[in-house]
């Protein structure tokens, strides 16, 4: 996988690419990611790469013609190419504007061969960028940042984690919410593991047994698999429900898992 992010900024990403599993996989060989600098890419003496828009307004834009004097000399596939799924690779805008980014979504970049992040600043990006070099936009939330370069590092790394080999434990990515798997949320891995179905994932619990008078629940401590996976499944419906209850319009739920549902409801509804 390759990753080009081009930026105002490039020594914001010093930080993020440096740690972790980012890290790992590049120095593995998983992955190789490039900062480009856009001011690298201006003409004028004062390295401009903003604008007034047209129209009038507040706040300056970013100009087209750096961007795609950066992007031309990658020589990546058409536009169209990239939208038919026809070449690996994605130039992707980050903008307020943008389809929300999720679990799936990261799936779908980890597939790819190449991805070009885009960072916006300012006001945003001119529209031509987006109708004409971008493939895509995307967001990182319903909220709006100073720029683009904090998205850019969520992607980078919801996306590396996801590469073949740079997770020491490929199962755990396959557990982990929002990950989507079959009703009941069954894994070929440990029969006690329950995987997250699309679901938030279930509490876990490490050495001492007790701590400060709080026990870990005891299901947890007598080895029974089948009533571990049970147990854990019903508590990750319950999170679920409490915090994320929109999850569960997405996920493929067991006639079992509506008995959990149903009986967490009726209990919240008799302490409220």
């Amino acid at each position: 996988m390759k990753a080009d992010i081009v930026t105002i900024f490039p020594d914001f990403f010093c930080g993020p690419l440096d740690h972790g599993i980012t890290r790992r996989a590049c120095e593995m060989g998983l992955a190789k990611i490039e900062v480009h600098d856009l001011r690298q890419f201006t003409r004028d003496r004062h390295r401009t790469v903003d604008d007034r828009p047209f129209g009038g307004g507040e706040g300056m834009v970013l100009k087209p013609e750096p961007i795609f004097e950066c992007l031309e000399p990658m020589q990546l596939a058409r536009r169209e190419e990239r939208i038919a799924g026809t070449a690996k690779q994605s130039v992707i805008l980050l903008s307020p504007q943008g389809q929300r980014f999720n679990q799936a979504t990261a799936a779908e970049l980890a597939a790819l061969d190449r991805m070009v992040l885009l960072c916006g600043r300012y006001e945003g990006v001119h529209e031509r960028v987006a109708d004409f070099l971008a493939d895509r936009e995307i967001s990182i939330g319903d909220y709006v940042l100073s720029g683009g370069e904090l998205g850019a590092a969520v992607i980078i790394e919801a996306v590396v984690r996801l590469l073949p080999g740079a997770v020491g434990n490929e199962a755990s990515t396959r557990q982990e919410s929002f990950t989507a798997h079959t009703a009941g949320g069954s894994t070929n891995g440990p029969d006690s593991t329950c995987a997250s179905g699309g679901l938030l994932d279930y509490p876990h619990y490490t050495r001492p047994a007790e701590f400060r008078g709080i026990p870990v629940p005891q299901v947890l401590l007598h080895g029974n698999h089948e009533e571990i996976r049970r147990w854990r499944r019903e508590q990750a419906l319950t999170k679920t429900l409490r915090n994320r209850p929109d999850l569960l319009e997405g996920v493929s739920l067991s006639e079992e898992d509506r008995r959990i549902l149903e009986r967490v409801k009726r209990s919240s509804s008799l302490s409220s």
